[in-house]
């Protein structure tokens, strides 16, 4: 029975995905994020290339003005400089929106994430017999294959779309150099496209392996549950000693504030209720105390303790009791029954309650 409650059967709750999230823990597939930087970049060399032919024209037309001239130090120095500048200005918006589109692909996962945890330093992981394992390990040679059948299907893919290609070179030889590089771009934009499609397809398989592995990793034993439950709620033995504690400090304090009541009322054994009335202060008869049994004969040895009158009007006790908690005014139906029985109470002593 043990065994079978440490076997990890159940979904991870939320509060283990989440600290999960929080040290870094994610479904990651690098596949999508390769897939998504890689037709970004697409689209941006296509929309770019126009920008980048206009540079290429303009550096050679630079170079062309050196013909004939003499060159030095410094001539090769503005060349270089000017060239250097050129090539950065050309490579840098690809550069820029290949970057940006790998953090989306990450992002467009999981979600933005900030967290030092994965870069925390770790000796462990710097052990080489560790390290040794986790190159060597079962893991590691799944990855290696998935990587060779997914480059081998994209390329083997390309290669079957190159080689019907190639069988048009007999009649483009015929073309003017202007067709020949028409037809040669045309023909690089399908086959990258052709590769970009079969990446997507790929990824989007990877995105649902992954978190499958993913959550299958952190499923839970019943007994892990029941632990996380009691972690976030607290042990309910522990609880429940907390309420009974607060309960019974609760009732020392009810029990006390019968020595400033005016009347205990009874039934005159199994029910008890003290009341209080400052008409100076208060609309209504107050509730000060109330039990029942043991807490019942509590609250009148308190009161006889205290000069406080018992009296006994058991169909009125039972119906406080019932209908008002502690600190609460009585409600208005029993105020002519309660007004008789203080009518009594201040007539029996008014030396007490003479300045009220």
């Amino acid at each position: 029975m043990a065994a079978d409650e440490q076997e990890k059967t159940e979904e991870a709750t939320s509060k283990k995905i989440e600290d999960a999230r929080r040290e870094g823990n994610v479904p990651k597939s690098q596949d999508a994020a390769a897939v998504v930087t890689l037709l970004v970049g697409f689209v941006a060399v296509l929309f770019l290339i126009g920008f980048v032919s206009e540079r290429i024209m303009n550096l050679y037309r630079y170079y062309q003005e050196f013909i004939g001239t003499e060159f030095d130090i410094k001539i090769l120095q503005t060349i270089t400089i000017k060239t250097i500048m050129e090539v950065v200005i050309m490579i840098l918006p690809i550069v820029l929106t290949i970057m940006i589109a790998g953090i989306l692909g990450n992002i467009m996962q999981f979600g933005f994430i900030f967290t030092t945890k994965p870069i925390t330093p770790n000796l462990s992981k710097i052990d080489p017999i560790k390290g040794l394992k986790n190159l060597f390990s079962m893991k590691k040679l799944i990855e290696s294959v998935k990587i060779v059948l997914k480059v081998g299907i994209v390329f083997g893919i390309a290669f079957v779309f190159l080689l019907k290609f190639m069988t048009e070179l007999p009649k483009v030889e015929l073309y003017d150099m202007a067709s020949q590089l028409i037809w040669l771009r045309e023909k690089a934009i399908i086959l990258a496209a052709i590769v970009i499609i079969a990446f997507i397809f790929i990824g989007i398989l990877d995105v649902l392996l992954v978190r499958f592995q993913y959550f299958k990793s952190l499923r839970m034993s019943k007994q892990e549950i029941k632990d996380e439950y009691k972690q976030m709620e607290g042990d309910p033995q522990v609880k429940g000693r907390i309420r009974r504690m607060q309960m019974e400090a609760a009732r020392r304090r009810m029990v006390q504030d019968v020595a400033g009541a005016d009347v205990v009322i009874t039934n005159p054994t199994h029910y008890a209720v003290a009341l209080r009335y400052d008409s100076s202060k208060e609309a209504a008869p107050r509730i000060l105390a109330k039990g029942v049994d043991f807490l019942a004969l509590r609250i009148k040895e308190i009161a006889y303790e205290n000069g406080v009158l018992v009296y006994e009007n058991p169909p009125l006790a039972r119906e406080l009791y019932k209908v008002c908690e502690v600190n609460d005014m009585i409600p208005r139906e029993l105020f002519e029954a309660v007004a008789q029985v203080l009518s009594f109470v201040y007539a029996s002593n008014k030396k007490k309650f003479q300045n009220r």
